[in-house]
Protein backbone atom coordinates (compact mmCIF):
# COMPACT_ATOMS: atom_id res chain seq x y z
CA UNK A 1 0.00 0.00 0.00
CA UNK A 2 1.24 3.34 -0.98
CA UNK A 3 1.53 6.44 2.14
CA UNK A 4 -1.93 7.55 0.98
CA UNK A 5 -3.61 4.00 1.79
CA UNK A 6 -3.97 3.74 -2.23
CA UNK A 7 -2.62 0.29 -3.73
CA UNK A 8 0.21 0.65 -4.98
CA UNK A 9 1.39 0.72 -9.03
CA UNK A 10 4.10 -1.00 -10.66
CA UNK A 11 5.46 -1.00 -14.21
CA UNK A 12 6.48 -4.02 -15.28
CA UNK A 13 7.07 -2.95 -19.16
CA UNK A 14 8.21 -0.05 -21.02
CA UNK A 15 9.01 0.44 -24.61
CA UNK A 16 8.72 2.83 -27.39
CA UNK A 17 9.33 3.16 -31.09
CA UNK A 18 12.44 4.91 -33.01
CA UNK A 19 10.99 8.45 -33.72
CA UNK A 20 10.96 9.23 -37.04
CA UNK A 21 12.27 12.20 -38.50
CA UNK A 22 8.93 15.05 -40.15
CA UNK A 23 8.23 12.82 -43.26
CA UNK A 24 10.60 10.59 -42.49
CA UNK A 25 11.12 6.85 -41.67
CA UNK A 26 7.23 6.34 -40.05
CA UNK A 27 5.54 8.81 -42.70
CA UNK A 28 3.46 5.87 -43.63
CA UNK A 29 2.54 4.49 -40.31
CA UNK A 30 -0.43 5.94 -38.70
CA UNK A 31 -0.73 7.24 -34.93
CA UNK A 32 -2.91 3.80 -34.33
CA UNK A 33 0.08 1.36 -35.63
CA UNK A 34 2.87 2.90 -33.98
CA UNK A 35 0.56 2.73 -30.37
CA UNK A 36 -0.42 -0.82 -31.41
CA UNK A 37 3.42 -1.61 -32.45
CA UNK A 38 4.82 0.02 -29.20
CA UNK A 39 1.99 -1.71 -26.73
CA UNK A 40 2.65 -5.31 -27.94
CA UNK A 41 6.43 -4.41 -27.68
CA UNK A 42 6.38 -3.36 -24.14
CA UNK A 43 3.77 -6.21 -23.17
CA UNK A 44 6.10 -9.06 -24.61
CA UNK A 45 9.00 -7.13 -22.86
CA UNK A 46 7.32 -7.64 -19.21
CA UNK A 47 5.87 -11.13 -20.26
CA UNK A 48 2.56 -9.92 -19.66
CA UNK A 49 -0.49 -11.90 -21.40
CA UNK A 50 -2.50 -9.41 -23.50
CA UNK A 51 -5.96 -11.03 -22.18
CA UNK A 52 -4.55 -9.86 -18.87
CA UNK A 53 -4.87 -6.31 -20.14
CA UNK A 54 -7.91 -4.68 -18.44
CA UNK A 55 -7.79 -1.24 -19.92
CA UNK A 56 -5.55 0.90 -22.44
CA UNK A 57 -5.03 4.74 -22.28
CA UNK A 58 -3.69 6.13 -25.29
CA UNK A 59 -2.22 10.01 -25.63
CA UNK A 60 -2.99 11.50 -28.80
CA UNK A 61 -2.70 15.35 -29.55
CA UNK A 62 -3.33 15.48 -33.43
CA UNK A 63 -5.98 13.10 -34.23
CA UNK A 64 -3.94 13.07 -37.41
CA UNK A 65 -5.85 9.52 -39.16
CA UNK A 66 -8.96 8.95 -40.21
CA UNK A 67 -9.19 6.44 -37.54
CA UNK A 68 -7.69 8.75 -34.65
CA UNK A 69 -11.91 9.08 -33.00
CA UNK A 70 -11.09 4.82 -32.54
CA UNK A 71 -7.32 4.96 -31.37
CA UNK A 72 -7.12 3.78 -28.44
CA UNK A 73 -9.45 0.72 -28.97
CA UNK A 74 -8.01 -0.04 -31.92
CA UNK A 75 -4.53 0.08 -30.73
CA UNK A 76 -5.55 -2.36 -27.29
CA UNK A 77 -7.53 -4.73 -30.21
CA UNK A 78 -4.80 -4.90 -32.68
CA UNK A 79 -2.21 -5.30 -29.81
CA UNK A 80 -4.64 -8.55 -28.74
CA UNK A 81 -6.53 -7.30 -25.95
CA UNK A 82 -9.62 -8.43 -25.08
CA UNK A 83 -12.78 -7.03 -26.47
CA UNK A 84 -14.46 -6.60 -22.93
CA UNK A 85 -10.83 -4.37 -21.92
CA UNK A 86 -11.92 -0.77 -22.30
CA UNK A 87 -9.75 2.35 -24.10
CA UNK A 88 -9.78 5.56 -23.69
CA UNK A 89 -8.02 8.37 -25.72
CA UNK A 90 -6.50 11.25 -23.68
CA UNK A 91 -5.12 14.61 -24.95
CA UNK A 92 -3.09 16.88 -22.28
CA UNK A 93 -0.93 18.43 -25.27
CA UNK A 94 2.86 17.42 -24.79
CA UNK A 95 1.87 15.95 -21.23
CA UNK A 96 -0.40 13.90 -22.66
CA UNK A 97 2.17 10.78 -22.44
CA UNK A 98 2.93 10.98 -18.79
CA UNK A 99 -0.99 11.86 -18.38
CA UNK A 100 -1.81 7.99 -19.60
CA UNK A 101 -0.04 7.19 -16.95
CA UNK A 102 -1.34 9.10 -14.43
CA UNK A 103 -4.84 7.83 -15.78
CA UNK A 104 -3.57 4.39 -15.23
CA UNK A 105 -2.26 4.16 -11.58
CA UNK A 106 -5.43 6.18 -10.65
CA UNK A 107 -7.39 3.37 -12.58
CA UNK A 108 -4.94 0.70 -10.30
CA UNK A 109 -4.96 2.69 -7.09
CA UNK A 110 -8.87 3.15 -7.30
CA UNK A 111 -9.31 -0.85 -7.95
CA UNK A 112 -11.07 -0.52 -11.47
CA UNK A 113 -8.43 -2.59 -13.46
CA UNK A 114 -5.58 -4.26 -12.46
CA UNK A 115 -3.14 -4.75 -15.89
CA UNK A 116 -3.47 -1.24 -17.99
CA UNK A 117 -1.33 -0.07 -20.72
CA UNK A 118 -0.88 3.66 -20.24
CA UNK A 119 0.79 5.19 -23.66
CA UNK A 120 1.50 8.21 -26.06
CA UNK A 121 1.40 8.15 -29.79
CA UNK A 122 1.82 10.92 -32.71
CA UNK A 123 2.18 11.33 -36.72
CA UNK A 124 3.25 14.11 -37.01
CA UNK A 125 3.64 14.12 -40.50
CA UNK A 126 0.22 12.91 -41.35
CA UNK A 127 -1.37 15.82 -39.16
CA UNK A 128 -4.17 16.94 -42.33
CA UNK A 129 -4.30 20.42 -43.86
CA UNK A 130 -8.01 21.52 -43.57
CA UNK A 131 -10.88 23.81 -45.43
CA UNK A 132 -12.71 25.67 -42.78
CA UNK A 133 -16.28 26.39 -43.31
CA UNK A 134 -16.58 23.79 -46.48
CA UNK A 135 -19.77 22.82 -45.25
CA UNK A 136 -21.65 26.01 -46.04
CA UNK A 137 -19.94 26.91 -49.17
CA UNK A 138 -21.59 29.55 -51.54
CA UNK A 139 -21.17 30.11 -55.41
CA UNK A 140 -17.63 31.51 -55.73
CA UNK A 141 -16.54 31.18 -52.57
CA UNK A 142 -12.73 30.89 -52.62
CA UNK A 143 -11.38 28.61 -49.92
CA UNK A 144 -8.40 28.59 -48.04
CA UNK A 145 -6.15 25.49 -46.92
CA UNK A 146 -5.21 25.69 -43.51
CA UNK A 147 -2.66 23.60 -42.24
CA UNK A 148 -3.50 22.38 -38.84
CA UNK A 149 -0.02 21.19 -37.36
CA UNK A 150 1.01 24.63 -37.59
CA UNK A 151 -1.45 26.52 -36.67
CA UNK A 152 -1.76 24.20 -33.41
CA UNK A 153 1.48 25.79 -32.73
CA UNK A 154 -0.19 28.93 -31.68
CA UNK A 155 -2.20 29.21 -28.54
CA UNK A 156 -5.04 31.17 -29.83
CA UNK A 157 -6.21 31.95 -26.38
CA UNK A 158 -3.21 33.91 -25.15
CA UNK A 159 -2.35 34.36 -29.12
CA UNK A 160 1.63 33.79 -28.81
CA UNK A 161 3.31 31.13 -30.79
CA UNK A 162 4.78 28.27 -28.75
CA UNK A 163 8.24 29.75 -29.62
CA UNK A 164 7.55 33.11 -28.31
CA UNK A 165 6.79 31.83 -24.81
CA UNK A 166 10.30 30.36 -25.10
CA UNK A 167 11.33 33.61 -25.89
CA UNK A 168 9.93 35.52 -23.19
CA UNK A 169 11.53 32.93 -20.79
CA UNK A 170 15.03 33.55 -22.01
CA UNK A 171 14.32 37.31 -21.34
CA UNK A 172 13.01 36.92 -17.48
CA UNK A 173 15.85 34.24 -17.17
CA UNK A 174 18.72 36.15 -18.90
CA UNK A 175 19.31 33.29 -21.42
CA UNK A 176 21.55 34.13 -23.94
CA UNK A 177 21.79 32.34 -27.65
CA UNK A 178 24.93 31.26 -27.09
CA UNK A 179 23.63 29.48 -24.53
CA UNK A 180 21.06 27.03 -26.10
CA UNK A 181 23.25 26.82 -28.87
CA UNK A 182 25.59 25.56 -26.49
CA UNK A 183 22.76 23.28 -24.49
CA UNK A 184 21.31 22.23 -28.41
CA UNK A 185 25.33 20.85 -28.90
CA UNK A 186 25.20 19.16 -25.67
CA UNK A 187 21.64 17.30 -26.11
CA UNK A 188 22.79 15.90 -29.50
CA UNK A 189 26.11 15.18 -28.67
CA UNK A 190 24.61 13.17 -25.09
CA UNK A 191 22.74 11.47 -27.61
CA UNK A 192 25.45 10.37 -29.68
CA UNK A 193 27.36 8.97 -26.71
CA UNK A 194 24.18 7.05 -25.58
CA UNK A 195 23.67 6.16 -28.85
CA UNK A 196 27.26 4.72 -29.17
CA UNK A 197 27.30 2.91 -25.58
CA UNK A 198 23.35 0.66 -26.54
CA UNK A 199 21.89 2.72 -23.77
CA UNK A 200 18.66 3.20 -25.45
CA UNK A 201 18.81 -0.94 -26.48
CA UNK A 202 16.06 -1.49 -23.50
CA UNK A 203 13.53 0.78 -24.31
CA UNK A 204 14.02 0.53 -28.63
CA UNK A 205 10.98 -1.43 -30.40
CA UNK A 206 12.33 -1.50 -33.31
CA UNK A 207 9.71 -1.33 -36.49
CA UNK A 208 9.39 -2.90 -39.55
CA UNK A 209 9.01 0.10 -42.58
CA UNK A 210 8.72 0.21 -46.41
CA UNK A 211 12.51 0.46 -47.86
CA UNK A 212 13.55 1.33 -51.37
CA UNK A 213 14.48 -2.36 -51.74
CA UNK A 214 11.51 -3.79 -49.92
CA UNK A 215 10.75 -3.93 -46.12
CA UNK A 216 13.70 -3.08 -43.42
CA UNK A 217 13.59 -2.90 -39.77
CA UNK A 218 13.96 0.55 -38.53
CA UNK A 219 15.16 0.77 -35.43
CA UNK A 220 17.53 3.90 -34.40
CA UNK A 221 16.01 7.47 -33.94
CA UNK A 222 16.17 9.66 -37.46
CA UNK A 223 16.34 12.94 -35.87
CA UNK A 224 19.24 13.42 -33.95
CA UNK A 225 22.16 15.03 -35.46
CA UNK A 226 25.26 14.21 -33.01
CA UNK A 227 27.66 14.97 -36.15
CA UNK A 228 26.42 18.78 -35.30
CA UNK A 229 28.90 22.00 -34.24
CA UNK A 230 28.35 24.98 -32.42
CA UNK A 231 29.67 26.86 -35.80
CA UNK A 232 26.57 25.61 -37.72
CA UNK A 233 24.43 26.01 -34.76
CA UNK A 234 25.41 29.18 -33.85
CA UNK A 235 24.75 30.33 -37.82
CA UNK A 236 21.20 29.09 -38.35
CA UNK A 237 18.35 32.28 -37.83
CA UNK A 238 16.55 32.93 -35.14
CA UNK A 239 13.00 32.24 -36.45
CA UNK A 240 10.50 33.79 -34.65
CA UNK A 241 12.37 36.88 -32.90
CA UNK A 242 14.92 39.06 -34.26
CA UNK A 243 17.90 38.79 -32.32
CA UNK A 244 15.63 35.98 -30.79
CA UNK A 245 17.08 32.59 -29.15
CA UNK A 246 14.92 29.92 -31.08
CA UNK A 247 16.08 28.33 -34.24
CA UNK A 248 15.87 25.19 -36.20
CA UNK A 249 18.65 23.87 -34.18
CA UNK A 250 18.09 24.20 -30.72
CA UNK A 251 14.28 23.50 -30.42
CA UNK A 252 12.72 20.12 -30.61
CA UNK A 253 12.50 18.21 -33.76
CA UNK A 254 8.87 17.91 -35.43
CA UNK A 255 8.18 13.90 -35.11
CA UNK A 256 6.53 10.41 -35.49
CA UNK A 257 6.83 8.05 -32.64
CA UNK A 258 5.10 6.05 -29.90
CA UNK A 259 5.42 4.62 -26.23
CA UNK A 260 3.71 2.47 -23.77
CA UNK A 261 4.06 1.39 -20.78
CA UNK A 262 2.53 -1.42 -19.07
CA UNK A 263 1.38 -0.71 -15.52
CA UNK A 264 0.21 -3.28 -12.47
CA UNK A 265 -1.14 -3.55 -9.13
CA UNK A 266 0.54 -5.87 -6.65
CA UNK A 267 -1.49 -8.63 -6.99
CA UNK A 268 -1.30 -8.39 -10.57
CA UNK A 269 2.54 -9.02 -10.40
CA UNK A 270 2.10 -11.94 -8.21
CA UNK A 271 -0.95 -13.66 -10.37
CA UNK A 272 0.68 -13.43 -13.33
CA UNK A 273 4.17 -14.01 -12.52
CA UNK A 274 5.47 -10.58 -13.85
CA UNK A 275 8.78 -8.50 -13.11
CA UNK A 276 8.13 -5.16 -11.80
CA UNK A 277 11.42 -2.74 -13.35
CA UNK A 278 9.63 0.43 -11.26
CA UNK A 279 7.13 1.79 -9.05
CA UNK A 280 5.28 4.97 -9.59
CA UNK A 281 5.82 7.09 -6.45
CA UNK A 282 4.19 10.48 -6.96
CA UNK A 283 2.71 12.62 -9.89
CA UNK A 284 2.07 16.51 -10.21
CA UNK A 285 0.23 18.55 -12.51
CA UNK A 286 0.37 22.51 -12.19
CA UNK A 287 -1.31 25.46 -14.38
CA UNK A 288 0.70 28.19 -14.86
CA UNK A 289 0.81 31.47 -17.13
CA UNK A 290 0.07 30.34 -20.90
CA UNK A 291 2.50 33.12 -21.66
CA UNK A 292 5.85 31.08 -20.38
CA UNK A 293 4.09 27.91 -20.75
CA UNK A 294 7.16 26.19 -20.91
CA UNK A 295 8.04 26.97 -17.22
CA UNK A 296 5.09 24.50 -15.77
CA UNK A 297 7.61 21.27 -15.07
CA UNK A 298 8.23 23.85 -11.98
CA UNK A 299 5.49 23.44 -10.24
CA UNK A 300 4.88 20.35 -11.28
CA UNK A 301 8.27 19.31 -9.88
CA UNK A 302 7.86 20.66 -6.77
CA UNK A 303 4.29 18.89 -6.57
CA UNK A 304 5.64 15.61 -7.27
CA UNK A 305 8.08 16.18 -5.00
CA UNK A 306 6.02 17.24 -2.20
CA UNK A 307 3.22 14.02 -2.35
CA UNK A 308 6.30 11.88 -2.11
CA UNK A 309 7.70 13.74 1.17
CA UNK A 310 10.96 13.63 -1.21
CA UNK A 311 13.56 16.24 -1.97
CA UNK A 312 15.04 16.94 -5.74
CA UNK A 313 18.46 15.89 -3.93
CA UNK A 314 16.59 12.50 -3.72
CA UNK A 315 16.77 11.85 -7.19
CA UNK A 316 19.44 10.35 -8.94
CA UNK A 317 17.85 10.62 -12.89
CA UNK A 318 16.08 13.87 -13.90
CA UNK A 319 14.30 14.26 -17.33
CA UNK A 320 12.93 17.51 -18.60
CA UNK A 321 11.29 17.40 -21.90
CA UNK A 322 13.28 19.80 -24.24
CA UNK A 323 10.64 22.03 -26.18
CA UNK A 324 13.52 24.28 -26.52
CA UNK A 325 16.23 25.27 -25.11
CA UNK A 326 15.54 28.48 -23.56
CA UNK A 327 12.80 26.95 -22.36
CA UNK A 328 14.94 24.15 -20.64
CA UNK A 329 17.08 26.12 -19.39
CA UNK A 330 14.91 28.77 -17.24
CA UNK A 331 13.68 25.61 -15.76
CA UNK A 332 16.94 24.15 -14.84
CA UNK A 333 17.91 27.41 -13.48
CA UNK A 334 14.46 27.95 -11.64
CA UNK A 335 14.58 24.54 -10.03
CA UNK A 336 18.73 24.07 -9.47
CA UNK A 337 18.97 20.78 -11.28
CA UNK A 338 22.16 19.10 -11.68
CA UNK A 339 23.25 18.98 -15.45
CA UNK A 340 25.49 15.63 -14.67
CA UNK A 341 22.19 13.68 -14.31
CA UNK A 342 19.38 15.88 -16.07
CA UNK A 343 19.27 14.71 -19.87
CA UNK A 344 22.15 12.67 -19.55
CA UNK A 345 21.38 11.13 -23.00
CA UNK A 346 19.95 13.87 -25.17
CA UNK A 347 16.34 14.89 -25.46
CA UNK A 348 14.23 16.32 -27.65
CA UNK A 349 16.25 18.96 -29.36
CA UNK A 350 18.46 15.56 -30.55
CA UNK A 351 15.46 12.96 -30.39
CA UNK A 352 12.65 15.24 -31.44
CA UNK A 353 8.95 15.73 -29.76
CA UNK A 354 6.10 13.58 -31.53
CA UNK A 355 4.07 15.58 -28.70
CA UNK A 356 2.03 12.71 -27.00
CA UNK A 357 4.67 10.20 -27.53
CA UNK A 358 7.28 11.93 -25.36
CA UNK A 359 6.16 11.99 -21.97
CA UNK A 360 6.04 7.65 -22.93
CA UNK A 361 9.44 7.88 -24.31
CA UNK A 362 10.37 9.95 -20.85
CA UNK A 363 8.97 7.21 -18.76
CA UNK A 364 10.25 4.63 -20.40
CA UNK A 365 13.71 5.98 -20.63
CA UNK A 366 13.90 6.35 -16.67
CA UNK A 367 12.71 2.90 -16.24
CA UNK A 368 15.47 1.09 -17.96
CA UNK A 369 17.78 4.02 -16.93
CA UNK A 370 17.44 3.00 -13.30
CA UNK A 371 17.66 -0.51 -14.02
CA UNK A 372 21.02 0.22 -15.93
CA UNK A 373 22.52 2.38 -13.43
CA UNK A 374 20.75 0.63 -10.21
CA UNK A 375 19.56 4.24 -8.68
CA UNK A 376 16.80 4.05 -6.76
CA UNK A 377 14.60 7.15 -7.58
CA UNK A 378 13.92 9.33 -11.17
CA UNK A 379 11.61 12.15 -11.63
CA UNK A 380 10.38 13.25 -15.45
CA UNK A 381 8.79 16.08 -16.75
CA UNK A 382 7.31 18.22 -19.67
CA UNK A 383 5.46 21.74 -20.14
CA UNK A 384 2.11 21.97 -21.96
CA UNK A 385 1.18 24.58 -24.43
CA UNK A 386 -1.59 26.46 -23.28
CA UNK A 387 0.14 27.11 -19.78
CA UNK A 388 0.38 23.27 -17.91
CA UNK A 389 3.09 21.30 -16.15
CA UNK A 390 3.41 17.47 -15.54
CA UNK A 391 6.05 15.25 -13.76
CA UNK A 392 6.04 11.68 -12.23
CA UNK A 393 8.73 10.39 -9.74
CA UNK A 394 9.72 6.63 -10.27
CA UNK A 395 11.39 4.38 -8.09
CA UNK A 396 13.15 1.33 -9.01
CA UNK A 397 12.39 -2.12 -7.92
Amino acid sequence: MSAAGLRSVFIVGAKRTPFGGFIGKLKDVSATDLAAHAAKAALASGKVPAEAVDAVIVGNVAQSSSCAAYLARHAALKAGCRQDSTALTINRLCGSGFQSVINATQEIELGRAEVVIAGGTESMTQVPYAVRGARKTTLGQDLKMEDTLWASLTDAYAKVPMALTAEKLAEQYNISRQECDEFALQSQQRWGKAHQEGIFADELAPIEVKGKKGPEQYAVDEHPRPESTIEKLSGLKAVFQKNGTVTAGNASGICDGAGAIVLASEEAVKKHGLSPLARLVSYGVSGVDPTIMGIGPVTAYQQALRLAKLNLSDMALCEVNEAFAAQFLAVKKELGLDDAITNACGGAIALGHPLAASGSRITAHLVHRLQQTKQQYAIGGACIGGGQGIAVILERV
